[in-house]
Protein backbone atom coordinates (compact mmCIF):
# COMPACT_ATOMS: atom_id res chain seq x y z
CA UNK A 1 0.00 0.00 0.00
CA UNK A 2 1.12 3.55 -0.70
CA UNK A 3 2.43 5.48 2.26
CA UNK A 4 0.12 8.48 2.76
CA UNK A 5 1.69 11.91 2.49
CA UNK A 6 0.62 14.18 5.32
CA UNK A 7 1.17 17.40 3.36
CA UNK A 8 -1.32 16.17 0.75
CA UNK A 9 -3.96 15.51 3.39
CA UNK A 10 -4.14 11.85 2.36
CA UNK A 11 -6.34 9.47 4.35
CA UNK A 12 -7.02 6.36 2.27
CA UNK A 13 -10.43 4.67 2.57
CA UNK A 14 -10.03 0.99 3.46
CA UNK A 15 -13.63 -0.18 3.90
CA UNK A 16 -15.25 -1.50 0.71
CA UNK A 17 -18.72 -1.40 2.24
CA UNK A 18 -18.37 2.36 2.70
CA UNK A 19 -16.92 2.66 -0.80
CA UNK A 20 -19.94 0.87 -2.29
CA UNK A 21 -22.28 3.08 -0.30
CA UNK A 22 -20.59 6.24 -1.64
CA UNK A 23 -20.64 5.03 -5.25
CA UNK A 24 -24.25 3.93 -4.85
CA UNK A 25 -25.24 7.51 -4.01
CA UNK A 26 -24.13 8.74 -7.45
CA UNK A 27 -27.10 9.02 -9.80
CA UNK A 28 -25.17 9.49 -13.06
CA UNK A 29 -25.94 7.11 -15.93
CA UNK A 30 -23.49 5.05 -17.96
CA UNK A 31 -23.04 7.64 -20.71
CA UNK A 32 -22.58 10.61 -18.40
CA UNK A 33 -19.28 12.33 -17.73
CA UNK A 34 -17.93 11.38 -14.30
CA UNK A 35 -14.75 12.56 -12.62
CA UNK A 36 -13.20 11.37 -9.36
CA UNK A 37 -11.16 13.74 -7.20
CA UNK A 38 -8.30 12.25 -5.21
CA UNK A 39 -8.65 8.54 -5.96
CA UNK A 40 -5.55 7.62 -3.95
CA UNK A 41 -5.30 3.84 -3.80
CA UNK A 42 -8.47 3.40 -5.88
CA UNK A 43 -11.06 2.34 -3.30
CA UNK A 44 -13.79 4.09 -5.30
CA UNK A 45 -12.10 3.87 -8.70
CA UNK A 46 -12.46 0.12 -8.95
CA UNK A 47 -16.22 0.41 -8.49
CA UNK A 48 -16.56 3.25 -11.01
CA UNK A 49 -14.34 2.27 -13.91
CA UNK A 50 -16.70 -0.30 -15.44
CA UNK A 51 -19.87 1.60 -14.64
CA UNK A 52 -19.19 4.76 -16.68
CA UNK A 53 -17.98 5.16 -20.25
CA UNK A 54 -16.58 8.64 -19.68
CA UNK A 55 -14.77 8.26 -16.37
CA UNK A 56 -11.66 10.27 -15.42
CA UNK A 57 -9.69 10.95 -12.27
CA UNK A 58 -7.71 13.88 -10.86
CA UNK A 59 -4.73 12.86 -8.72
CA UNK A 60 -1.88 15.07 -7.50
CA UNK A 61 0.35 12.28 -6.18
CA UNK A 62 2.55 10.82 -8.98
CA UNK A 63 2.90 7.52 -7.11
CA UNK A 64 -0.86 7.02 -6.91
CA UNK A 65 -1.28 8.13 -10.51
CA UNK A 66 1.15 5.45 -11.71
CA UNK A 67 -0.61 2.74 -9.71
CA UNK A 68 -3.96 3.79 -11.19
CA UNK A 69 -2.61 3.89 -14.75
CA UNK A 70 -1.18 0.39 -14.37
CA UNK A 71 -4.33 -1.04 -12.83
CA UNK A 72 -6.84 0.81 -15.02
CA UNK A 73 -5.09 1.57 -18.34
CA UNK A 74 -8.28 2.84 -19.99
CA UNK A 75 -8.90 5.52 -17.39
CA UNK A 76 -7.68 9.03 -18.17
CA UNK A 77 -5.64 10.33 -15.23
CA UNK A 78 -5.06 14.06 -14.78
CA UNK A 79 -1.84 14.34 -12.79
CA UNK A 80 -2.42 17.75 -11.26
CA UNK A 81 -3.59 19.69 -8.23
CA UNK A 82 -7.38 19.85 -8.40
CA UNK A 83 -7.24 23.53 -7.43
CA UNK A 84 -5.39 24.28 -10.67
CA UNK A 85 -8.07 22.62 -12.82
CA UNK A 86 -10.10 24.81 -15.15
CA UNK A 87 -13.42 22.97 -15.06
CA UNK A 88 -14.40 24.54 -18.38
CA UNK A 89 -11.62 22.67 -20.17
CA UNK A 90 -12.72 19.21 -19.04
CA UNK A 91 -16.44 19.52 -19.68
CA UNK A 92 -18.17 18.73 -22.94
CA UNK A 93 -21.44 20.61 -23.50
CA UNK A 94 -22.61 17.98 -25.99
CA UNK A 95 -22.38 15.29 -23.29
CA UNK A 96 -23.76 17.34 -20.44
CA UNK A 97 -22.62 18.53 -17.02
CA UNK A 98 -20.10 16.69 -14.88
CA UNK A 99 -20.85 14.35 -12.02
CA UNK A 100 -18.15 14.50 -9.34
CA UNK A 101 -17.26 11.92 -6.74
CA UNK A 102 -14.37 11.61 -4.32
CA UNK A 103 -12.77 11.56 -0.91
CA UNK A 104 -11.71 15.20 -0.72
CA UNK A 105 -8.38 16.07 0.96
CA UNK A 106 -9.32 17.61 4.29
CA UNK A 107 -6.77 20.41 4.01
CA UNK A 108 -8.29 21.86 0.81
CA UNK A 109 -11.95 20.80 1.00
CA UNK A 110 -13.39 24.31 1.11
CA UNK A 111 -11.33 25.66 -1.83
CA UNK A 112 -12.36 22.65 -3.93
CA UNK A 113 -16.01 23.24 -3.13
CA UNK A 114 -15.78 26.96 -3.89
CA UNK A 115 -14.13 26.22 -7.25
CA UNK A 116 -17.17 24.13 -8.19
CA UNK A 117 -19.73 26.52 -6.72
CA UNK A 118 -18.25 29.31 -8.84
CA UNK A 119 -19.23 27.43 -12.03
CA UNK A 120 -22.48 25.69 -11.07
CA UNK A 121 -23.68 25.28 -14.64
CA UNK A 122 -20.84 22.83 -15.36
CA UNK A 123 -21.98 20.27 -12.78
CA UNK A 124 -24.93 17.95 -12.35
CA UNK A 125 -24.12 16.43 -8.97
CA UNK A 126 -21.35 15.76 -6.49
CA UNK A 127 -21.06 12.94 -3.98
CA UNK A 128 -18.07 13.75 -1.83
CA UNK A 129 -16.60 12.76 1.51
CA UNK A 130 -15.15 15.38 3.83
CA UNK A 131 -14.61 16.31 7.45
CA UNK A 132 -17.94 16.11 9.30
CA UNK A 133 -17.59 19.68 10.54
CA UNK A 134 -17.38 20.98 6.96
CA UNK A 135 -20.31 18.81 5.89
CA UNK A 136 -22.39 20.28 8.70
CA UNK A 137 -21.61 23.78 7.41
CA UNK A 138 -22.94 22.91 3.95
CA UNK A 139 -26.39 22.03 5.27
CA UNK A 140 -26.53 24.48 8.19
CA UNK A 141 -29.53 26.76 8.61
CA UNK A 142 -29.53 30.43 9.69
CA UNK A 143 -28.95 31.35 13.34
CA UNK A 144 -26.81 28.28 14.03
CA UNK A 145 -23.11 28.08 14.86
CA UNK A 146 -22.23 26.17 11.67
CA UNK A 147 -24.00 28.59 9.33
CA UNK A 148 -21.59 30.76 7.38
CA UNK A 149 -20.12 31.74 4.02
CA UNK A 150 -19.85 28.16 2.76
CA UNK A 151 -23.45 27.44 3.81
CA UNK A 152 -24.82 30.36 1.82
CA UNK A 153 -22.59 29.77 -1.22
CA UNK A 154 -23.58 26.10 -1.36
CA UNK A 155 -27.31 26.60 -0.84
CA UNK A 156 -27.54 29.35 -3.47
CA UNK A 157 -26.68 26.97 -6.31
CA UNK A 158 -27.18 23.42 -4.98
CA UNK A 159 -29.46 21.34 -2.85
CA UNK A 160 -27.07 19.83 -0.27
CA UNK A 161 -27.81 16.67 1.71
CA UNK A 162 -25.68 15.08 4.41
CA UNK A 163 -26.08 11.39 3.55
CA UNK A 164 -24.21 9.61 6.34
CA UNK A 165 -21.30 9.94 8.74
CA UNK A 166 -18.13 7.85 8.44
CA UNK A 167 -16.01 6.56 11.32
CA UNK A 168 -12.34 7.54 11.49
CA UNK A 169 -11.57 3.80 11.84
CA UNK A 170 -12.11 3.07 8.12
CA UNK A 171 -9.14 5.16 6.94
CA UNK A 172 -5.40 4.71 6.79
CA UNK A 173 -4.03 6.59 8.57
CA UNK A 174 -6.91 7.38 10.93
CA UNK A 175 -7.81 11.07 10.81
CA UNK A 176 -8.36 12.92 14.06
CA UNK A 177 -11.92 13.79 13.08
CA UNK A 178 -15.14 12.12 11.96
CA UNK A 179 -16.06 12.28 8.28
CA UNK A 180 -19.31 12.51 6.36
CA UNK A 181 -20.56 11.99 2.82
CA UNK A 182 -22.53 14.81 1.23
CA UNK A 183 -24.56 14.91 -1.94
CA UNK A 184 -24.86 18.18 -3.86
CA UNK A 185 -27.55 18.46 -6.53
CA UNK A 186 -26.65 21.43 -8.70
CA UNK A 187 -29.77 23.38 -9.60
CA UNK A 188 -30.43 24.33 -13.21
CA UNK A 189 -32.45 27.25 -11.86
CA UNK A 190 -30.37 28.68 -9.01
CA UNK A 191 -31.55 31.22 -6.47
CA UNK A 192 -29.40 33.86 -8.17
CA UNK A 193 -31.46 35.99 -10.60
CA UNK A 194 -30.35 36.12 -14.20
CA UNK A 195 -27.98 39.03 -14.75
CA UNK A 196 -26.89 39.33 -11.13
CA UNK A 197 -23.15 39.08 -10.57
CA UNK A 198 -22.31 35.89 -8.67
CA UNK A 199 -18.99 37.35 -7.49
CA UNK A 200 -20.77 40.40 -6.08
CA UNK A 201 -23.11 38.28 -3.99
CA UNK A 202 -20.11 36.33 -2.70
CA UNK A 203 -18.38 39.60 -1.75
CA UNK A 204 -21.40 40.80 0.22
CA UNK A 205 -21.74 37.45 2.00
CA UNK A 206 -18.03 37.24 2.82
CA UNK A 207 -17.87 40.82 4.06
CA UNK A 208 -20.90 40.31 6.28
CA UNK A 209 -19.62 37.08 7.83
CA UNK A 210 -16.09 38.40 8.35
CA UNK A 211 -17.62 40.45 11.16
CA UNK A 212 -20.48 38.14 11.99
CA UNK A 213 -21.14 39.55 15.47
CA UNK A 214 -21.74 43.05 14.12
CA UNK A 215 -25.02 44.23 12.69
CA UNK A 216 -25.13 44.48 8.91
CA UNK A 217 -25.31 48.26 9.16
CA UNK A 218 -21.76 48.15 10.54
CA UNK A 219 -20.27 45.05 8.91
CA UNK A 220 -21.31 46.21 5.42
CA UNK A 221 -20.50 49.87 5.99
CA UNK A 222 -17.57 49.92 3.56
CA UNK A 223 -19.62 48.19 0.84
CA UNK A 224 -22.66 50.42 1.24
CA UNK A 225 -20.62 53.63 1.37
CA UNK A 226 -18.57 52.74 -1.72
CA UNK A 227 -21.81 52.16 -3.63
CA UNK A 228 -23.57 55.10 -2.00
CA UNK A 229 -26.42 52.91 -0.79
CA UNK A 230 -27.48 52.29 2.79
CA UNK A 231 -28.21 48.80 4.03
CA UNK A 232 -32.03 48.43 3.79
CA UNK A 233 -33.82 49.03 7.06
CA UNK A 234 -35.18 45.45 7.21
CA UNK A 235 -31.59 44.13 7.36
CA UNK A 236 -29.67 46.95 9.05
CA UNK A 237 -30.01 45.71 12.65
CA UNK A 238 -29.65 42.02 11.86
CA UNK A 239 -26.45 39.95 11.82
CA UNK A 240 -25.13 37.90 8.91
CA UNK A 241 -25.96 34.58 10.56
CA UNK A 242 -29.66 35.55 10.70
CA UNK A 243 -30.09 35.96 6.92
CA UNK A 244 -31.16 33.14 4.61
CA UNK A 245 -29.47 32.67 1.22
CA UNK A 246 -32.48 34.35 -0.41
CA UNK A 247 -32.11 37.30 1.96
CA UNK A 248 -28.50 37.70 0.87
CA UNK A 249 -29.52 37.72 -2.80
CA UNK A 250 -32.05 40.46 -2.10
CA UNK A 251 -29.55 42.45 -0.04
CA UNK A 252 -26.77 42.13 -2.62
CA UNK A 253 -29.17 43.17 -5.37
CA UNK A 254 -30.09 46.31 -3.48
CA UNK A 255 -26.45 47.23 -2.82
CA UNK A 256 -25.40 46.65 -6.43
CA UNK A 257 -25.26 50.12 -7.92
CA UNK A 258 -25.98 49.21 -11.53
CA UNK A 259 -29.40 47.71 -10.82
Amino acid sequence: MLRPKKHLGQHFLTDQNIARKIVGALEAEAGDSVIEIGPGTGALTGLLVDRFERFRVIEVDPRAAEVLKDKYPNVEVYLTDVLSVDWNTITNPSIGPLSVIGNLPYNITSPILFSMLDSPGLFAEAVVMMQYEVAARLVAVPSTKSYGILSVATQLVTKPRLLFSVSRNVFYPKPNVKSAVVRLDFQRQTRIPKGMDHAWIRKVVRTAFNQRRKTLRNSLKAVSESNQRDVPVQYADRRAEELSPDDFVQLAGYLQTDL
